[in-house]
């Protein structure tokens, strides 16, 4: 997992699995990011093969700290596997959802 900035916002790049034993990396890194007032996250799952519900519940606790500090969680998923998880979860329309990266960072709406 890595994050980089672009211009206000922060993209993490996670890969692998998101699980049990992975999730608290992810939580750790996305606090810290709140933490440093970058509030504007775009979380790309593209490389992600297997995600449990650790993992889900991390990115709706995002979702929520982010939201109450005025910021906003956008999701990348762009692999079939990933996407379906969040479908049968019925998290798809909780989260804003882009197919590509270069999609998230066009999209100008506020949170």
């Amino acid at each position: 997992m890595t994050s980089r900035d672009v211009g206000a916002r922060t993209v993490v790049q996670v890969d692998g699995e998101v699980d049990v034993s992975t999730a608290d990396a992810l939580r750790e890194c996305v606090l810290q990011l709140l933490d440093r007032d970058r509030t504007d996250l775009v979380v790309d799952l593209g490389g992600v093969t297997f995600m449990d519900s650790t993992g889900l519940g991390v990115l709706v606790g995002t979702l929520k700290k982010a939201r109450l500090l005025g910021g906003r969680l956008q999701l990348v998923i762009s692999t079939e596997r990933v996407e379906q998880l969040f479908r049968i979860t019925a998290l798809l329309p909780v989260f804003t959802v882009h197919a590509s990266l270069e999609a998230a960072l066009a999209d100008d709406s506020v949170a």
